[in-house]
C-alpha cells in the first residue's frame, strides 16, 4: 500500500463529505513533525473558506469525522490549524506484513527508460587516486539506485587514452625509462606509467627555469621548452599513426589497463561498456567539419576552429587546434553522438567533478547548435565536489596524490587493527579476519564518501571513517552483524518465528515499522536527486533506531513467545533493509563481526 495515497484519499473523502466537492484542489498533507504526536498532518488553512469556521474548529471537525468513520485512525490532536492523525497499531502491523512478503521491496516497476551513466573516465598517464575513488563510488551507486527505480541502466567508462598528457608519459619513458616494464620493476602498470608523468614534469620545470634564466619570459618558456615541443610532435605523429609511436602507445596503455582492472575489482565497481577517446575523436572531428559547413563554427588564421558563444552568455571555445589535433570538446562531441546513436538513450549522465561545469554547459550548447537538441536536452552533468585531505589539495603531476591502491590497502589494514583492538575478531580464523577487515575497510571508505552530498567538497579522514560509533559504515555493518547473530542464536535454539504475529506492537516497534515503510520513498528520492547520501542517511537512522530498541528490549530472552516472534521478525526485516540500502551504496555487510 502507498500510505500517503491512502491517507490523502481518506482525508479527501472526509473533507468532501463535510464541505462539498474539492474538484482538483490539492490537500496539504505531510508527515507529522517529530516533536508532535501523530503520523500524518493535514494543514486546514486552505479549507477555511469552505468550512467557514476557525482553523481549530475545522481541524477538530475533520478529526472527529475521521475517527468515527475510518477504522485505522486511532486518535487525533489539533494544534492551531494543524490536524495530526495517528494510525492504529493494526494498520502498521498490516504494513509490516506487506514488507515481509514483498520479495522485491524497494524496487520500482520497470519504466522503459534507458539511462547511460558515465563514471571513472581515467587518463592512461597515471593511476587512480582519491578523487577517482569518489567519482567511481558515486557513479556506481547512482547506477544501482537508478536500477532500483526501474530504469535500464548502462554503466559506461570513457578512457582518456590519447592526447598531450598521454604523450608526456610516453616521451619521459622513452627518454629516461631504460626499457623499464611492470615485469622488470615489479610495479603495477598504471603506477609505472604515472611515475614517468611525474618525471616529465620534473624535466619540464627544469627546462623552463633554464630558459627564464636565459632571459625568456616564463609564458614563452613554457611554450618553447624542448621537452614540451617533443611531446607535441609525438602527439602529431600519433594522430598520423606513426608505427613506432603507436606501438609504444599501445604497449604503455596495456600496462595501465591491467593496473586499472585490479583497482576496479578492489573497489567493487564495473562497467557495461567502455569507450576510448582514440576511437571517438575522429568522429568528433567530422562533427566539427559539419559545424564549419553549417556556419556554426569558424576557422581562425592559425587554422584553429572555434565557436562563438558570447551571445549565449559564454565565451569563445576552441574545438580544433591549428595543427589539426583535437581537444577534449572534440572527442566529447563524437562520444555523445555515438552513444545516443548506438544505444537509443533516454538520458545520459556524466559523473564529472565540478571544475568541469563550464565544459558541460558548452557541450550541451554546441550539440544543440549542431541540430542535436533531442540529445543535448537529455544530458545531465552530475557535478560533484573535490575530495581534500587534512594536508590540502592533491596534484598528480607533482606526485602528491593519494593513490587509490595505497588508500584501499591502508583502509583494510586500519580496519583490522581497530577491529582487533575492540575484540571484534576474537575467535575468527585468519581467513574470516581478512574477509571482515576487507569488508569493513571498504565499507568505511565507501560510506564516508557517499554519505556526503555529491555537490559538496569533502574532507576525507581515514581513521574517522572506521569508527564503530556514529555515522559510519562500520557502525551500520556492526548493527547488521549483531542482528544476524540474534537470528542465528534463535535458529540454533529451535525458535520458529515464521507465520503471522498476534502480539501487539509497542510504540518503539511501530516507529521501526514506520521507518521500514519509508525505504521505497527514500530510494525514489535518491534516484530523483542522484544522491546516494539520501540512502546513507536513511540506513544510518534505521540502524541507530534499532540499536536503541535493542538496548531497551530483550529479544531472545523475551518469555512471551508471540512477542519474541514479533521482535525476531522485526529484527529480520531491519537487517534486510539495511542490507538492501547498503547494496545500493556498493557496500557489503557482514553476517559475523
Amino acid at each position: 500500500m502507498n500510505i500517503e495515497n491512502y491517507i490523502s484519499g481518506a482525508v479527501r473523502q472526509a473533507v468532501e463529505t463535510l464541505y462539498g466537492e474539492l474538484g482538483g484542489e490539492p490537500l496539504q498533507i505531510q508527515k507529522t513533525r517529530r516533536e508532535f504526536e501523530g503520523d500524518y498532518t493535514l494543514v486546514t488553512f486552505p479549507l477555511l473558506r469552505r468550512s467557514r469556521k476557525s482553523p481549530e474548529a475545522t481541524a477538530t471537525e475533520i478529526g472527529e469525522y475521521m475517527q468515527a468513520h475510518v477504522p485505522q485512525i486511532a486518535s487525533f490532536n489539533v494544534i492551531k490549524g494543524f490536524l495530526n492523525l495517528t494510525l492504529d497499531s493494526s494498520f502498521w502491523g498490516e504494513r509490516f506484513a506487506e514488507i515481509a512478503a514483498d520479495a522485491h521491496y524497494g524496487e520500482a516497476p520497470q519504466t522503459g527508460r534507458t539511462i547511460m551513466i558515465e563514471y571513472s573516465s581515467p587518463n592512461t598517464n597515471k593511476p587512480l587516486h582519491l578523487g577517482h575513488i569518489r567519482n567511481n563510488l558515486l557513479g556506481y551507486s547512482v547506477a544501482q539506485i537508478l536500477k532500483a527505480n526501474g530504469h535500464t541502466v548502462i554503466k559506461a567508462n570513457l578512457v582518456n587514452d590519447r592526447g598531450i598528457h598521454i604523450c608526456k608519459s610516453m616521451l619521459a619513458w622513452k627518454l629516461y625509462g631504460n626499457g623499464e616494464t611492470p615485469a622488470s620493476s615489479g610495479m603495477k602498470g598504471d603506477h609505472l606509467v604515472g611515475k614517468y608523468y611525474v618525471e616529465f614534469d620534473k624535466h619540464y620545470k627544469a627546462q623552463i627555469k633554464e630558459l627564464v634564466a636565459g632571459g625568456m619570459s616564463e609564458e614563452e618558456a613554457k611554450k618553447q621548452a624542448p621537452i614540451m615541443l617533443q611531446a607535441q610532435e609525438m602527439l602529431r605523429k600519433w594522430e598520423a599513426k606513426d608505427p613506432e609511436v603507436y606501438t609504444l602507445w599501445e604497449t604503455m596503455n596495456g600496462w595501465v589497463y591491467e593496473g586499472f582492472d585490479v583497482t576496479y575489482k578492489a573497489l567493487g565497481v564495473d562497467f557495461d561498456k567502455v569507450y576510448y577517446e582514440s576511437q571517438t575523436y575522429l568522429l568528433g572531428k567530422s562533427l566539427v567539419e559539419e559545424g564549419l559547413r553549417k556556419g556554426v563554427f569558424y576557422r581562425r588564421e592559425d587554422n584553429s576552429v572555434w565557436i562563438d558563444l558570447r551571445n549565449d552568455g559564454l565565451d569563445e571555445k576552441l574545438l580544433l587546434r591549428g595543427d589539426g589535433t583535437s581537444v577534449y570538446m572534440t572527442q566529447d562531441l563524437g562520444t555523445a553522438y555515438r552513444r545516443f546513436e548506438d544505444n537509443r538513450l533516454d538520458d545520459m549522465i556524466y559523473v564529472v567533478g565540478n571544475e568541469q561545469n563550464y565544459h558541460f554547459q558548452v557541450l550541451k550548447l554546441v550539440l544543440k547548435k549542431l541540430g542535436y537538441a533531442e540529445w543535448s536536452d537529455h544530458i545531465t552533468h552530475l557535478s560533484y565536489g573535490m575530495v581534500e585531505l587534512p594536508e590540502g589539495k592533491m596534484k598528480s603531476r607533482e606526485g602528491t596524490v593519494v593513490d587509490a591502491d595505497d588508500l584501499i590497502a591502508d583502509m583494510v589494514r586500519t580496519a583490522r587493527e581497530m577491529s582487533a583492538e575492540l575484540g571484534k575478531l576474537d575467535g575468527a580464523t585468519e581467513e574470516e579476519a581478512e574477509a571482515v577487515s576487507t569488508m569493513v575497510g571498504l565499507g568505511a571508505l565507501k560510506y564516508f564518501i557517499l554519505k556526503v552530498d555529491p555537490k559538496k567538497t569533502m574532507l576525507f579522514d581515514p581513521r574517522e571513517s572506521i569508527d564503530f560509533n556514529g555515522n559510519t559504515g562500520p557502525f551500520i555493518q556492526y548493527t547488521h552483524a549483531r542482528i544476524c547473530s540474534v537470528l542465528r542464536k534463535a535458529a540454533e535454539a529451535g525458535i520458529d518465528f515464521t507465520g503471522a504475529v498476534s502480539a501487539s506492537y509497542l510504540p518503539e516497534e511501530i516507529a521501526l515499522v514506520k521507518q521500514l515503510t519509508e525505504y521505497p520513498a527514500t530510494v525514489k528520492a535518491a534516484g530523483e536527486n542522484f544522491a546516494p547520501s539520501i540512502i546513507g542517511a536513511y540506513v544510518y537512522e534505521l540502524a541507530k533506531s534499532f540499536n536503541g530498541y535493542y538496548h531497551d528490549h530483550s529479544i531472545l530472552r523475551e518469555e512471551d513467545a508471540e512477542v519474541r516472534k514479533l521482535r525476531l521478525r522485526l529484527a529480520q526485516q531491519v537487517a534486510r533493509v539495511i542490507r538492501l540500502g547498503m547494496k545500493l551504496l556498493g557496500i557489503d555487510v557482514p553476517e559475523r563481526m
